[in-house]
């Protein structure tokens, strides 16, 4: 089907909305129609650091399930869902419930490709790297897998939730689930762009009775301290 993405040709470029083409699903594979997408410091690492180029990025979408694989069982037509990053979920680290650590991560999340090594995108009969993270948010389409969709509630805002993805978890699972903070911690979080206000929310939930914000940038102290932070520090 023909889609409209921000295509990245060439290291550093700019971000080029094209006319592409998006394959159907295959039976694994869920069509999304996205409604917003944030842009990752990621993404801009690999549009300046790209491992294949051409290619669309984007990994912080959400949107409505538009068609799915006939072995797509999670999800259906209609239901609004949130993007998350693929894994393989047969390596060990993916069986041990682990799938942040999968051992194929790089090539399944950076590739560009499936894993069989085509590619979902093309245009003009030339291909366009695309499944980045296993999605390619940057799009009015994706492909996505049912390991990286989320369902939400059918009025859940998706224009607000796509960082819940990727920079949200990413700053909350570090509190809760890496550092398994504890009631009664404290906790200092360096860096208070969205990883990092994540962190503190997160440390807020987990019961911290002092959580330090630190950052360079007064806006982003004032913000920790509306989300939790019962200190700042300017780092300057």
């Amino acid at each position: 089907m023909k889609i409209t993405a921000a295509v990245v040709r060439e290291k550093g470029g700019p971000f080029i909305i094209e006319d592409v083409e998006l394959d159907d699903p295959r039976p694994d594979e869920i069509l999304v129609r996205m409604v917003a997408t944030g842009i990752c410091h990621t993404d801009v690492t690999l549009r300046n650091n790209p491992l294949t180029l051409p290619i669309v990025l984007g990994h912080e979408g959400a949107g409505i399930v538009e068609k799915v694989g006939a072995c797509v069982t999670k999800v259906k037509p209609g239901d609004a869902v949130v993007l998350s990053y693929v894994y393989c979920g047969h390596c060990s680290n993916c069986r041990e419930g682990l799938p942040a650590y999968c051992t194929q991560s790089v090539t399944a999340t950076f590739g560009g490709v499936r894993s069989d090594g085509t590619t979902t995108l093309s245009a003009n009969g030339r291909k366009i790297h695309g499944n980045f993270f296993g999605q390619s948010s940057l799009a009015t389409y994706a492909l996505t897998y049912e390991n990286n969709v989320i369902k939400v509630r059918p009025d859940a805002p998706l224009e607000l939730l796509g960082p819940l993805g990727c920079g949200i978890q990413t700053g909350a699972g570090a509190v809760i689930n890496s550092l398994r903070v504890k009631a009664g911690s404290t906790i200092a979080v360096f860096g208070l762009g969205s990883v990092g206000l994540s962190a503190v929310m997160a440390a807020r939930i987990a019961g911290c009775p002092k959580i330090v914000g630190v950052d360079v940038k007064p806006n982003r102290l004032d913000l920790a301290s509306e989300l939790g932070a019962t200190h700042v520090l300017d780092g300057n």
